[in-house]
């Protein structure tokens, strides 16, 4: 009976999410595309046709890049499979559509009402389903159920706040969760917040964004600019919605001695490059607007093209997509976006594996022990706010010899933490073979 009640709500709400994509459609044209998949229906009509796809979940960008890692691990242990690539958003699916190979299928997620998950099944017919990190929806999970597709949460988290709100809703949450064929968690925190939901972990297998390499390129073209540059690059990585803000008027009152061009400054890194990257693309005019509001000149990355940027004055703007190595590669050190807010944080992980240390606030609930691991590694440092960040990395900007050390210690964080992929496929492999 509640799961009636539920699959009404999300009947009912379908022309909400239409007004929805259309209003995020003005800023991401890719929310425009293919709108009929949200709701079951596929162009061609024939259907997929051959074998049952291996289908992977991926619902934004974060998780469509772990879920690169596994695809490929995948295609190792099962080589003549096909990928049905789902997704939730417009960046989410942008990414996935560079992992695609011949055969291979990429389409949204749809929305959890009963007739649209029916016709997704009905249309795809999937061998498996495996839905990255946290995407648990109730209406799929019986769905899948009732026509014998196992579906598994692989790379699995729940933090304090998930949890909290699954309890809430336990009516609804505890049947979903226990409809899954398995449960790989990351980390030992997870399997343990799952356990107090009832839910059985197959596994611990870690994090797969361990196992991603960084793109050697631009890794490599970053570092190149960076010593080009000749002064210490701070990056404010995939900032979120007051941080900049917060960071600018710091640097104000930190003018002219912490800004780069400022000759004879008294900063213990004397001159210094800003860089903030903001973590959603739709929101790249209006950072370079606040910028411009506090006083500062704006270089954007999009008119960089294949020219160094110079240091001249101006705060430098990350308006790319896909190119986070690159920035990791061309900064000293990285203040962690999503921590200094309550927001849970951003991904440490990629900056560790590009050798790039971090300095994070007390909000890293999303990486909770990841965050943990890489400060007992020295891979990063936690302040208790964006004032002491800035604080620290002045201080460590200026330190060659600590600068030295932290970023040995992120490139050894990173590394020892790898192999989550391959425990993952082999899960997936054995579970496909009946013996999971």
């Amino acid at each position: 009976m509640t799961r009636l009640l539920y699959s009404l709500v999300m009947w009912l709400a379908q022309p909400l999410l239409r007004r929805k994509l259309r209003r995020r459609s003005v800023q991401e044209p890719g929310y425009r595309q293919a709108v009929a998949e949200r709701f079951g229906i596929y162009a061609d009509t024939a259907g997929p046709g051959g074998a049952g796809f291996i289908w992977v979940h991926a619902v934004s960008l974060g998780e469509t890049r772990a879920a690169a890692v596994l695809i490929e691990r995948l295609r190792e242990h099962l080589p003549a499979m096909r990928l049905l690539l789902t997704h939730g958003t417009a960046t989410g699916r942008a990414e996935g559509a560079k992992l695609l190979q011949a055969g291979d299928r990429q389409a949204w997620l749809p929305w959890d009402s009963n007739g649209a998950v029916q016709r997704f099944l009905d249309h795809f017919q999937p061998r498996i389903g495996i839905l990255m990190e946290t995407e648990i929806w109730p209406n799929l999970v019986n769905a899948c159920q009732r026509a014998d597709v196992p579906l598994v949460l692989a790379n699995a988290r729940l933090n304090e706040k998930s949890l909290l709100w699954a309890k809430r809703l336990a009516w609804l949450a505890r049947p979903a969760y226990r409809g899954l064929s398995a449960v790989w968690a990351q980390t030992h925190h997870d399997a343990a917040r799952f356990a107090e939901l009832g839910v059985e972990v197959k596994g611990i297998f870690g994090n797969l964004k361990f196992d991603a390499t960084p793109d050697a390129l631009q890794l490599a073209t970053g570092r190149a600019w960076r010593r080009q540059l000749g002064i210490p690059v701070v990056l404010l990585a995939s900032s979120r919605v007051g941080e900049e803000a917060a960071l600018l008027q710091i640097l104000v009152s930190l003018r002219p001695a912490a800004m780069a061009g400022a000759k004879g400054a008294t900063s213990p890194a004397n001159e210094l490059q800003w860089l903030i990257v903001p973590r959603h693309p739709q929101r790249f005019d209006e950072v370079a607007a606040l910028i411009k509001a506090h006083g500062f000149g704006v270089s954007r990355r999009s008119v960089w093209a294949g020219v160094t940027p110079a240091a001249n004055g101006s705060i430098w703007l990350g308006d790319s997509l896909g190119e986070m190595a690159l920035y990791y590669g061309l900064a000293d050190i990285a203040l962690l976006g999503g921590s200094f807010e309550p927001m849970g944080g951003q991904n440490l992980i990629e900056a560790a594996a590009c050798g790039c240390p971090v300095l994070m606030g007390l909000h890293t609930f999303n990486f909770a022990e990841a965050a943990e691991l890489a400060q007992e590694a020295g891979a990063a440092q936690r302040a208790a706010t964006l004032q002491e960040a800035v604080a620290a990395a002045l201080e460590l900007a200026g330190n060659d010899a600590k600068l030295t050390l932290a970023r040995q210690a992120a490139n050894a964080f990173a590394s020892t933490q790898r192999g989550a992929s391959e425990r993952l496929a082999l899960g997936i492999e054995q579970l496909l073979a009946g013996r999971v």
